[in-house]
């Protein structure tokens, strides 16, 4: 499930191309994202929640290779995590709303390995990958097709606020994770109205402060609300804190749960996936990436 280098043409994370006249096919990498730190600290009067949050490029990435033609295919690399189904090549995937939007057309073959309905960002990474490929960089028209794109359209490490449009880089801080993929994904849309029910207005939690990175890293407001939707994330968070020794954090509105560091130094040597009961997870060693990683200088091992 990690990033592989192609032989087509490669445009990076941080910069787009237009394949019009080209040599043929162009390869596009579309890092995940992590959540490492959420508040919520209010809600628009069009609903739409506001966050403050810190955000993480990593090197688990979709690779798309667009061409001549219309139409997008999709292989899947992971198996048995994520939502139930997979990801529709159809028209409300993020990768033809995003051609839409920029008035182009493609052929576009994507290569999946984020899990949808993990809360690493896998579709607004996708998207954010044809807006660069598009040479688009307007964030109003990226968080016009979701909350993430317009981070993923930045990448590296940033504080995110308001909806997810306002984007300010920070300093890239390399940092290894480990990412447990669970057997199911989340709806995000069911855990913001459980997060709505459990914090009514006049009880929910104070807003960050206004300036500086005032998220500590951990804090997740959404931790609450997804539990609330589907329980068995509670059975595998304390599962894999007794494995592991450590305090296992929600990335986003979940599935995917994470802790610091390798899984060597979480006691997992060698585990390419945990058992509970009749589930499994995987076990999946990443880092962090800085703006413009293209996917082409992996680590040993990881290519």
């Amino acid at each position: 499930m990690t990033h592989r280098a192609g032989s087509t043409a490669r445009s990076g994370g941080g910069g787009g191309s237009d394949n019009s006249g080209g040599p043929g096919p162009v390869e596009l990498t579309a890092p995940a994202k992590l959540t490492v730190s959420l508040r919520v600290t209010g809600r628009r009067p069009d609903g739409f929640h506001l966050l403050e949050s810190v955000m993480v490029s990593l090197d688990l990435a979709d690779t798309l290779v667009v061409g001549d033609g219309e139409g997008v295919s999709i292989e899947e690399e992971f198996s048995g995590v994520g939502l139930t189904g997979g990801v529709s090549p159809g028209p409300d995937n993020l990768i033809t709303r995003a051609l839409v939007a920029v008035g182009r057309t493609a052929r576009v073959h994507l290569v999946k390995r984020v899990p949808p309905g993990a809360g690493l960002g896998g579709g607004s990474a996708d998207a954010a990958a044809i807006l660069r490929w598009s040479g688009i960089r307007d964030p109003a028209l990226a968080a016009g097709l979701g909350s993430d794109v317009p981070f993923c359209l930045v990448g590296g490490r940033a504080l995110v606020r308001g909806a997810g449009e306002e984007v300010a880089p920070l300093p890239f801080e390399e940092q290894a994770y480990t990412l447990f993929l669970l057997p199911f994904g989340m709806d995000t849309r069911a855990v913001y109205r459980a997060w709505d029910r459990l914090h009514p207005p006049g009880g929910r939690p104070e807003p960050a402060a206004a300036a500086g990175v005032s998220v500590p890293p951990g804090v997740n407001d959404l931790e609450d609300a997804a539990l609330d939707v589907e329980p068995r994330l509670g059975a595998w968070r304390d599962h894999l804190a007794r494995l592991t020794g450590r305090r296992p954090w929600l990335a986003g509105s979940g599935s995917t749960w994470f802790v610091a560091g390798t899984p060597e130094e979480s006691g997992l040597d060698g585990r390419a996936e945990v058992t509970l009961g009749s589930e499994r997870a995987l076990v999946v060693p990443v880092r962090t990436v800085p703006t413009g990683w293209p996917g082409a200088d992996l680590p040993p091992g990881r290519a």
